[in-house]
This record gives structure tokens, C-alpha cells and sequence, in this order.
């Protein structure tokens, strides 16, 4: 049976450390999934819910947009995100009772692994200005707060709308309608935290921020490129097509500061024999310093050049521009500068070009490792250029394939939820609707901060995620949101965005994926986006955690309505009965969605256009695929310090935290540590089970620190180290982004390590 939440927050000062593992997944992963469940739905409702997860008929795993092959397993699941699953699925409540008997200033020093274990939230509730506990309030009272607040602002532009990558297609397509029809463009995303710095790199270079491969693609490519990423515990499912990559004649090469367990060798749980032997995925592993990516990619791009025969100058003729930029920039790479920023030797970089000139077919995987650098687009921009130069855009079994970190925030931004809208969707909307968008751009994330922190923002609107958790800079993030004068967040479960809260704040209890979604219109269907543009249905089949909860449509339409009153010609009242009247708007609105209904109601969905991918066209601002030619840049960091990248334990998804333990790398019972190069760590004084404070060091000169982390010798790249988030967006600056996507620079923190008195 299902286990009560923990009345205490678990003491973590004292993290067991053992040695990492070299394979992911097998019998070890299913006892872990199993366990994780049971202790959260029980055994029945385990297996009900699981066995729905992804399926057909069944509904959208709420963990990473990873997609699914037409033929379905019978367990269509992963580690992780039967953990999702199940934590949105949880028998654990959280009530009024709950409320009134924990204080907000309590909730606030509580962490976010205590807050999320304690179940679903039921009703919506009210903190006042002033108050010390939410309290119980009703639905109509909670729309005429928010409406009472948006109608006082002196201009819609002090009002923000950010979305969760959990948000259904429906969902976001009608909060980012209401928010227009209100007068803004503010809605920021968690896109603008991951994947922005590769939406901007493609968009410019190839004309679609997407990526430009299918499954299919992956299945049937000849050389595989893992850079800047970890699926064994981000996106275990991506591990199955690797393995039947491999099976096809691929080769792997990973390209990492850390060796991951699942990229070494996969465990395959879905065969007895795979569970237990396994296939080793990885032929070569380019150990990079951290943000050394773009100086590889350029070495390797100046090498081809290089090359008699290696470069499709027909595909480069016909359909590129900007090539002889890029070949001058290109040929003045320099071998000893390069293995300087990388760390990596001259053979292993020879045998990385051997590997891509002997591939007809490439395709290029990366993610956060690669997106969260002040350099992220100049570095996806070089990875480009290599598929550029070899022809590997619009051929089958190659091409760019950004992995998408949650299910959905791809849709989202298809969607329209974006600062920075196209003219082309703001003219579809006006036709549509009969409303002048606003047509000046909004904010995202970092600027929305500033703008809680300057005040020049008043009211926060939250559609899911952990806004607060999720953002750099831990304290000023804190403190801007303090200042807003109403934050609502709309939620499945407690996390630290209620703790954190403006003068007044409303927590909506809403709707899950596995919920079963029922309207005066009858049962509902949501759909979804996919990593690679496949879209498809969800349909949830649990019972609602409460009676008064509403779903994410249903409480935009109704938000709407109070705001908008009836001088809005939107039909918002039938929008909420029937989200079949959203996808036919969205049908008119959205290109690649005509006859949206019907092509949902086909078991599997329907794949989006690509142009490159589809037709070899790009809709760039040349009508080419564009070469780049941007300087080579890396970090640089002064003695005695370290860069530090922030990443997730196995135990965790974005914010969300499972367990205390991150079995891969060796560590339970806590996430206070600091993965560091044992020579690093003995030249700084720093023995395997010390403490450390990390500090963080920027050019604002503010002391940004993080206490009290176990050191743990680890075979990480030389002066590299690594730390989980959310602990340590402490040490990520508000200013420190990525330059033209303005994504914080999450991958590259300088720090230093002090030695700890609070342990």
C-alpha cells in the first residue's frame, strides 16, 4: 500500500559516496520504479496507471518529450518517469488542514523534496496580505482577485504569464490568447532556461528552431554525436534508440565533462537477456572541458575543410549561403589553442574526424551541456556548420536533434507561448479573433525577474512548474517575487514558488495528466508536442485528486472571462466545455495543425512539417541554410578556481525531487556535493569526504555562495566540477546569460571551494 509523506525534512549532512556504475537501467532500474510507485499510488493503482503511460489510448507521460516508436511496449515507460508518474499520481493529499497547520514561513524552510512529498493539492487556497497560513477560497472569489489586480495595473505590460513545459497544447494556445487579448506579450517559459540558445541557433541558421530528425532518423544513422548531454537519467528512453541504432550499424561518440553511466552501457529492462548483459553504446568519449564545445566543433569543421572529398559541395552549392565566411573563420583554427579549451589530446580529436568522414549519415544529439553557456548559440551554430559542410540536413538518417528536457514545452512554444512572437502567428491571431495583438515584444525569464525586482512588474501568473526553484540566482530571484503585489501559481503539488510569494498569492489546484478530464461537454483530450514534432493525444484515466480541482483550460477560460468580461468576443465558455472548439481556432491559427481533430483521432497523431527536413528548404532570412563564422570563445579561469556545472541527480526531474539518492554516481543520502577531479581537489586542499562552501565569483563582485558540500573525488575533466540544482542556482548571476538567447548560464559558474565551518 501507499506510504504517508515524511513529517520531517531528512537529515542530509552526511551523503554515503561509493564508487559510480557504468551501466543504466536493467533489473536494478525496475526494482527502483516499482518501489518509487508503490510507495506513492500502492500496488493497484501502480499498476492501472503505469500501464496507460504513453500508450495509444492512454496518456502522455507529464517527465521528458522523448517520443515514442508507432509499436508500443507494454510498459512504455522509463525509471524516471514512472516516477513523474507516480508523484502526480500519489494517493498522499494535501488540504486545507495541511494548510492552516503549517505556516508559509515554515513551508518556506522546508525543502523542496519535503514540500513535494506531501501528495496533491485539493482546493484552491488564499494567502492574504498580512496573513501567515493559506486559507480555503473559492473559485469565483480566487478569479476576482487576479481580475481585481490585472484591471488596477497601470499598463498590461506589469502583468506576467509564464508557462510550464507540463501545459497541454489547449492550455497554453488559451494563455497565450487571454494574455494577448489582455495587451501583453509577457510569457516567459522554461524554454527560455534550456533549449532558447538552440530555438535561436536554428531558427537563424536553418529557418525552423526545431529539431530536424525523426526517430527514424536516429534508428537508421551511421554516426551518432552525444554532446553537452546525459539521457540515462534525463531521458532513459532515448537509450533504446541508441541501443537499436547501434544494433543497425551506428557508432556513438559522447561528448561530456563527466562519463554518464547510460552512455557507457545500457541495460535494456524490455528483454531478459538486455536487462542483464546489456550493450555498450559509447565507441569514443571526448571528456571536454566544460564549454570547450565550440572550439571542438570548429577544429573538426576546419579538418573536413581540410580533406580532399569531405565536404558535399553540391549541398553546400545549392543550397547554402554564407560559406566562405564560415571557411576563413574555420581554417584559422589553431590545434594547440583548441586542446587548450577542450582538454582533450590530439588523437582522440584525430579519431572523432576519422569517425564523422567515414559516416554518410550523421545526426548530432545535445542539450542543457551545450545551451548554458554565455557562447551556447555560437556553439550550436559550429555544430550546424559540420552538418552543413557533409550534406547531413534533409537526408535521411542525419540531421540536428536538440533533446527537448520536458514533456510539452516544445508544443508550448508552437503554441504562441513566446516573448518574442512572429508577425506572421500575431496576424493569424488578429484574423482569427478579431483583437489587435500587441506587437511589441514581452519579456522572458531573466528580464521578467528584473522587471519583479525593479518594479516595474506587479503581478505573476504561474501555468505549473517552480518558477522560483528553477531561476538563477536563488536571492534576488526570492526578492523580486517578494515584491510582486500577486503571485498565482497553478499547480498539481507543493514547491518552493508557494513558499516564496508577493504581497498577496493563490495556489489553483489543477488537473494531471493520468486525471481524467470531464466537461459539460463530456470527456476531454489533451494533446501534446513531442521532442520531434510529433503530435499526439493524452487522455487521463484516474479519478481527479478532489472534487473542486479544475483543469488548466478550464481555469484559463474562466480567468479570462473575469479579466475580459463581456466585452471579450472570445467564446471562452465553450472553449471550456469542449477543447475541440480550441483545436479548431488553433487549426486556423497554427501552420502544420489543419484538421487538427480529425488527426489526433488517429491512434499515434500526426508528425509537424519541417521544411529542411522535409524538402531540403529553409525559411531563413537568405532563403538558405546559413554558415556562421562566430569567433571561438570558451571559459577561462583564474588559479585555484574551478568551473562548475549544474546538473540533476537520478533522482530528479528538473525541480522535482524524488529521492535523496543519485545511485549512477555513486551517491545516497544527500545532494549537498560536489562532484571534483580528485587532482583538482588535493591541489586545493581537499581531501574525498571534506566540506566545502562553493563560492561563486563574477564580475559584479557579489559573493554568491552555497555551504556546507561534501567533496567527492570524481573522475570529472580537469578543473571541472559539478553540483545538483536547485541547491546551486545561488551561484548562477541574474546578468550571466547567453548571449542573443539570454538563457543563464547555467553550465559555466566560476567558483572556488572554501573550506566549510558548518560542517
Amino acid at each position: 500500500m501507499a506510504s504517508k509523506p515524511p513529517a520531517d525534512d531528512p537529515v542530509q549532512d552526511a551523503p554515503q559516496v561509493t564508487a559510480p556504475q557504468h551501466a543504466a537501467a536493467g533489473l536494478p532500474a525496475i526494482a527502483h520504479t516499482l518501489r518509487a510507485a508503490q510507495r506513492q499510488m500502492g500496488v493497484a493503482r501502480t499498476a492501472r496507471t503505469l500501464l496507460r503511460v504513453n500508450q495509444k489510448d492512454g496518456f502522455d507521460c507529464p517527465g521528458c518529450a522523448w517520443p515514442e516508436e508507432d509499436r508500443r511496449h507494454t510498459a512504455e515507460f522509463c525509471e524516471n518517469g514512472a516516477k513523474a508518474v507516480a508523484e502526480e499520481a500519489t494517493l498522499r493529499r494535501v488540504t486545507p488542514g495541511f494548510f492552516a497547520a503549517h505556516p508559509v514561513a515554515e513551508l518556506a524552510g522546508r525543502s523542496g523534496y519535503w514540500l513535494g512529498q506531501q501528495g496533491r493539492i485539493t482546493e484552491p487556497v488564499y494567502l492574504a496580505e498580512g496573513a501567515t497560513h493559506y486559507e480555503p477560497v473559492g473559485w469565483d472569489r480566487a478569479f476576482a482577485l487576479i481580475a481585481e489586480e490585472l484591471r488596477g495595473l497601470d499598463s498590461p505590460d506589469e502583468a506576467l504569464f509564464y508557462t510550464s513545459g507540463r501545459t497541454s497544447n489547449e492550455a497554453a494556445f488559451l494563455l497565450q490568447l487571454f494574455a494577448r487579448e489582455f495587451g501583453t506579450n509577457n510569457l516567459p517559459d522554461c524554454s527560455n532556461m534550456c533549449h532558447e540558445s538552440s530555438g535561436s541557433a536554428l531558427t537563424e541558421t536553418l529557418g525552423v528552431g526545431k529539431g530536424s530528425v525523426t526517430l527514424e532518423d536516429l534508428h537508421r544513422a551511421e554516426l551518432i554525436i552525444v554532446a553537452g548531454q546525459n539521457p540515462g537519467t534525463n531521458h532513459p528512453r532515448m537509450l533504446s534508440a541508441l541501443e537499436k541504432a547501434k544494433a543497425g550499424g551506428a557508432r556513438i561518440i559522447s561528448v561530456n565533462p563527466l562519463p554518464e553511466a547510460g552512455l557507457e552501457r545500457f541495460r535494456n529492462p524490455q528483454s531478459p537477456l538486455g536487462a542483464v548483459r546489456g550493450v555498450a553504446l559509447t565507441d569514443l568519449f571526448l571528456q571536454i572541458r566544460i564549454g570547450g564545445d565550440q572550439a571542438l566543433f570548429r577544429l573538426l569543421n576546419k579538418l573536413v575543410l581540410e580533406t580532399p572529398g569531405a565536404v558535399d559541395e553540391e549541398f553546400v552549392r545549392e543550397h547554402t549561403h554564407g560559406f566562405e565566411a564560415f571557411a576563413d573563420a574555420a581554417r584559422s583554427a589553431d590545434w594547440e589553442e583548441t586542446l587548450a579549451a577542450t582538454g582533450l589530446a590530439r588523437d582522440e580529436v584525430e579519431r572523432a574526424l576519422a569517425m564523422v568522414l567515414s559516416s554518410r549519415r550523421t545526426v548530432v544529439c545535445w542539450a542543457m551541456g551545450l545551451t548554458q553557456h554565455k557562447h551556447s548559440v555560437a556553439t550550436i551554430r559550429e555544430v550546424v556548420n559540420l552538418l552543413l559542410l557533409r550534406g547531413d540536413v534533409g537526408r535521411p538518417g542525419s540531421g540536428v536533434c536538440p533533446v527537448r528536457g520536458h514533456s510539452n514545452v516544445q508544443g508550448d512554444r508552437t503554441m504562441g507561448i513566446f516573448e518574442r512572437p512572429s508577425p506572421a502567428f500575431l496576424d493569424a491571431l488578429e484574423k482569427e479573433f478579431g483583437f489587435a495583438p500587441p506587437r511589441h515584444h514581452g519579456l522572458d525569464v531573466v528580464r521578467s525577474i528584473e522587471a519583479l525586482r525593479d518594479g516595474r512588474a506587479k503581478v505573476f501568473f504561474a501555468m505549473g512548474g517552480n518558477f522560483v526553484g528553477a531561476s538563477p540566482d536563488t536571492a534576488v530571484t526570492e526578492a523580486a517575487v517578494r515584491r510582486a503585489r500577486l503571485t498565482v501559481q497553478v499547480s498539481t503539488k507543493l514547491n518552493r514558488s508557494h513558499a516564496v510569494t508577493g504581497r498577496r498569492a493563490l495556489i489553483l489546484p489543477t488537473l494531471g495528466r493520468s486525471d481524467r478530464d470531464v466537461q459539460a461537454g463530456g470527456r476531454q483530450v489533451v494533446t501534446v508536442e513531442d521532442s520531434m514534432g510529433m503530435v499526439h493525444a493524452s487522455r487521463g484515466n484516474l479519478p481527479p485528486a478532489g472534487p473542486r480541482l479544475l483543469s488548466e483550460p478550464a481555469i484559463v477560460a474562466r480567468l479570462a472571462r473575469a479579466v475580459l468580461g463581456p466585452g471579450s468576443a472570445t467564446p471562452w465558455e465553450e472553449f471550456e466545455r469542449d477543447y475541440a472548439a480550441i483545436r479548431d481556432r488553433i487549426a486556423r491559427v497554427v501552420p502544420g495543425f489543419e484538421d487538427f481533430n480529425a488527426r489526433i483521432a488517429r491512434p499515434g497523431g500526426f508528425t509537424l512539417p519541417h521544411a529542411p527536413r522535409d524538402e531540403r528548404r529553409f525559411p531563413t532570412a537568405t532563403g538558405k541554410a546559413n554558415f556562421t563564422a562566430a569567433p571561438v570563445e570558451y571559459p577561462v579561469v583564474g588559479e585555484g578556481r574551478l568551473l562548475l556545472q549544474t546538473l540533476r541527480s537520478h533522482d530528479q526531474y528538473n525541480t522535482t525531487v524524488y529521492g535523496l539518492d543519485d545511485r549512477y554516481r555513486g551517491v545516497r543520502g544527500g545532494r549537498r556535493v560536489v562532484l571534483v577531479n580528485p587532482a583538482d581537489a588535493l591541489a586545493l586542499g581537499f581531501a574525498d569526504g571534506d566540506y566545502a562552501d562553493l563560492v561563486g565569483e563574477w564580475e559584479d563582485g557579489v559573493e554568491r555562495r552555497a555551504p556546507g558540500f561534501r567533496v567527492v573525488h570524481y573522475p570529472t575533466a580537469r578543473g571541472c566540477a559539478a553540483a545538483y540544482y536547485p541547491e546551486t542556482n545561488v551561484l548562477v548571476p541574474l546578468g550571466a546569460t547567453a548571449d542573443t538567447s539570454n538563457t543563464p548560464a547555467s553550465k559555466s559558474v566560476v567558483v572556488r571551494l572554501e573550506q566549510s565551518p558548518t560542517v
